[in-house]
């Protein structure tokens, strides 16, 4: 399989499979890196993609940049990187991990992508600071005077990101599918069948899944989710018939 390193738009790259007009943009989700998506390019290259696959801020080849993993960074760096992989590739649709979901979503939502795979994706992200704020005990007031709290699960909350998620609310009409862990802490199964609702994606449960797949049976079923998903060259929904899956 074929791979290149490469900067996009500024950012460190790597592009993998021959050439073709047809490429999937990979964001991976925190602690994650753009060679994650040697896995997924596997499955999409030989169906005649290429994949483009960069590092967050903070993240792979980034680790010690002095940019931060923060919405108002990665979301300009991302829009940049989609309008330069516009000038070289005709068809470009989106395959993204968690966080990594909740960013692309908020770069591209206003672009033509052709269609979206979401692992474990993070659409709600006032809901998540919330639900993190309840673990470390933290009001809403304590953390507008405070400005940053930092937590014993190691996360540090942020006034600033909340009032950022808070205004720039996600609007995604992408055709999608998503793969969502029923052991996922970081959404709520309710929180994910109401995005999934109002933006008419499908989804796909692992019930015994954890929002990080990295078991050997959770990643045997996350390949087995990609490649049916990939041998759909229509709309989404894909049909399928994995076992072990709650389908919406």
């Amino acid at each position: 399989m074929k791979t290149a390193y490469q900067s996009i738009a500024g950012i460190p790259a790597l592009v993998i499979g021959e050439a073709s007009e047809r490429v999937w943009l990979f964001v991976h989700g925190k602690m994650g890196c753009k060679e994650e998506a040697l896995a997924f390019g596997s499955l999409a290259c030989p169906a005649g993609w290429q994949v483009v696959s960069v590092d967050l801020p903070e993240h792979g080849s980034r680790k010690d940049s002095p940019e931060k993993l923060l919405p108002w960074t990665a979301v300009p760096e991302l829009q940049a990187v989609y309008r330069a992989m516009g000038q070289r590739w005709r068809q470009i649709s989106l395959r993204a991990t968690s966080i990594g979901a909740w960013l692309a979503m908020l770069a591209l939502q206003d672009q033509a992508v052709d269609r979206a795979l979401f692992v474990s994706p993070v659409v709600d992200m006032e809901n998540l600071i919330g639900t993190m704020m309840t673990w470390a005990g933290v009001t809403e007031e304590e953390l507008r005077q405070k400005g940053e709290i930092p937590t014993q699960f190691g996360e540090t909350l942020s006034w600033d990101y909340l009032c950022w998620a808070r205004e720039h609310p996600v609007h995604w009409n992408t055709p999608t599918e998503i793969l969502y862990a029923g052991g996922d802490t970081l959404t709520s199964r309710a929180v994910i069948d109401a995005f999934a609702a109002k933006s008419g994606s499908g989804l796909t449960v692992m019930e015994d899944g954890e929002h990080w797949f990295h078991t050997e049976e959770q990643l045997q079923f996350l390949r087995e989710w990609e490649r049916r998903c990939l041998l759909s060259e229509t709309a989404f929904p894909v049909e399928n018939s994995l076992s072990k899956i709650d389908r919406m």
